[in-house]
């Protein structure tokens, strides 16, 4: 009985911390996000070849791998015996996501651009049994687009 219980405290802990520290990854995603505003993301249909605004192009990447804690985990594979919504795994791939467009974004503005346009996003499962059931849950992102530095 006091394995059960020293399980479930260690469960608990792990799973309180796992969510203070998703929790402050959102903040800092979200202030980050407003400080770049200024560099819009958006996707052309086609581009105007005829434009002699542009100074410059750059490929700008960002690349982002996010891992789902085990406590998670865990009451996830409870939650999906029952079925529903994996509300954790949601949010490992929104995490994922952000992060690594604010990456994409980072770079850019360091290399002087004004705007990206077609952006891009690609995801995979990668480590450790990736491609199996009880894999740990891991999620790679990567954000590309085409960079524009304008004439000014």
């Amino acid at each position: 009985m006091s394995d059960i219980i020293i399980f479930l405290v260690l469960l608990a802990i792990g799973f309180t911390t796992g969510t203070i520290i998703e929790s402050a990854h959102f903040k800092s995603i979200r202030k980050r996000e407003k400080e770049l505003l200024g560099i819009p993301v958006v996707t052309l249909e086609k581009a105007n070849e005829d434009d002699t605004r542009i100074d410059s192009v750059y490929l700008a990447t960002g690349e982002c791998v996010v891992a789902l804690d085990y406590f998670k985990m865990v009451l996830a594979g409870l939650k999906g015996i029952i079925g529903g919504r994996l509300g954790s795994y949601e949010t490992l791939i929104d995490r994922g996501r952000r992060e690594a467009v604010l990456r994409m974004k980072e770079k850019a503005k360091k290399a002087g651009c004004d705007m990206i346009v077609n952006m891009r996003i690609e995801t995979s499962s990668i480590g450790q049994n990736a491609n199996q059931k009880n894999g740990f849950g891991c999620v790679e992102v990567v954000a590309y687009g085409t960079a524009i530095r304008l004439k000014k």
